[in-house]
């Protein structure tokens, strides 16, 4: 084997196979990257720890095509501190050689004949803009669970039926959910899967931007999906597909509506919890014009500020863990949200308020088309003492 290549589309590309490689490898061969390269000039670099595989695909000027398996780490190591210059790699005996520039690296290779068969992804189920789905799933996954003990908890949940998409996270205190359009392959295609959280985001995040991301999904019985876009590609084992349903739970009768300027509650909401310990809430009282932020670290520290809003109903008073109410704002880009409540000890309901379009005159005006973003954030209070 034998192929020349740019050495910053070679470190994006091993980047991306690397992401696999696992920490503490069951079997030694799958510490590998997989390296191929064709007569037509394809370079392929995957690795696989039997639950996600993750394969990227580059062109290259091939000398001589083969296949070889080498230590993924200490490869994604070397060629992140080459020198900026073109990347030759040969094999030579059982080594490997990297050259570039002044630079010349020899690796040992691990037998290829060992490793396992790449999964193949499922029937192709349609395409989504890049952007728009690295978005969605970076909105929902702030809300999944930790606990590998529930590790439905731990997933994403993607429903599909037709062109409509439905992206969902939750820990049990809190639920994220966005809506989107999407170009299904079958327009009667429906699904309902949950993909582990932390796989997907990572995936999601780095696909390369403006391309449009795949998703491959088979029938019930399938176990894998698929997502790729822009010369990237990964599998990943589902999860079980048991979830609540979190749609009915997004919808309700509320008694007090508070529409917020993002940015400064924010702000806000970081100040008041620099005096807060872990598991300290801060104090959200609501009135007609102004939320009152309030937290306290027993008699040690406390912070109080008032910040201007416009409430429609009851007067409230309520509280949130601040990490939860961060989590829940940063999925919302635009300049006011919503928060929605039924009392001081029911979930309350993030929205985002679409900003208002610029006519010919460059007034903001009203668009009722423009009524909603897709996006929902549920959060549990925690009940007040005092």
């Amino acid at each position: 084997m034998e192929f020349r290549v740019d050495r910053q589309t070679l470190a994006d590309a091993v980047a991306w196979a690397a992401r696999t490689l696992p920490a503490r490898p069951a079997l030694p061969v799958l510490a590998g990257m997989l390296i191929e390269v064709t007569e037509e000039g394809e370079l392929s670099l995957a690795g696989f720890d039997y639950e996600v595989s993750a394969r990227a695909r580059e062109d290259a000027d091939v000398a001589e095509p083969g296949r070889v398996l080498v230590p993924g780490r200490l490869l994604a190591d070397i060629v992140r501190n080459l020198p900026p210059h073109p990347v030759e790699i040969l094999t030579k005996g059982s080594e490997v050689v990297v050259r570039c520039g002044p630079a010349e690296f020899g690796l040992l290779t691990l037998p290829v004949e060992d490793y396992p068969t790449l999964p193949e992804p499922p029937a192709r189920a349609g395409t989504i803009p890049g952007d728009l789905f690295a978005t969605a799933v970076a909105q929902v996954t702030p809300a999944a669970g930790r606990d590998d003990t529930l590790p439905m908890l731990t997933g994403v949940r993607i429903d599909i039926e037709g062109d409509t998409m439905w992206l969902a996270c939750t820990d049990r205190y809190r639920i994220a959910a966005r809506e989107l359009t999407w170009s299904p392959a079958d327009p009667g295609f429906t699904a309902g899967v949950v993909v582990p959280a932390r796989t997907l985001a990572d995936t999601a995040k780095s696909i390369k931007r403006g391309a449009d991301v795949a998703l491959d999904l088979g029938g019930v019985a399938d176990t894998l999906i698929g997502v790729s876009g822009g010369g990237r590609s990964m599998t990943s084992r589902l999860l079980d597909d048991q979830y609540i349903n979190y749609r009915s739970r997004l919808t309700g009768t509320w008694s007090s509506v508070a529409e917020i300027p993002v940015a400064p509650f924010v702000e806000t909401i970081k100040r008041a919890a620099l005096v807060t310990e872990r598991g300290t809430p801060v104090r959200l009282a609501f009135t007609a014009d102004e939320v009152c932020v309030r937290a306290a670290t027993g008699d040690s520290a406390r912070a109080n500020e008032s910040l201007e809003i416009r409430l429609t109903g009851d007067d409230l008073d309520i509280a949130f863990a601040p990490q939860y109410l961060l989590d829940g704002l940063a999925g919302i880009d635009t300049e006011y949200a919503r928060l929605e409540c039924a009392g001081p000890t029911k979930a309350a309901l993030l929205t985002a308020i679409p900003d208002k379009k610029e006519d010919s005159s460059n007034e903001k005006t009203d668009d009722a088309s423009e009524t909603d973003t897709g996006y929902r954030y549920l959060a549990m209070p925690v009940r007040l003492t005092s």
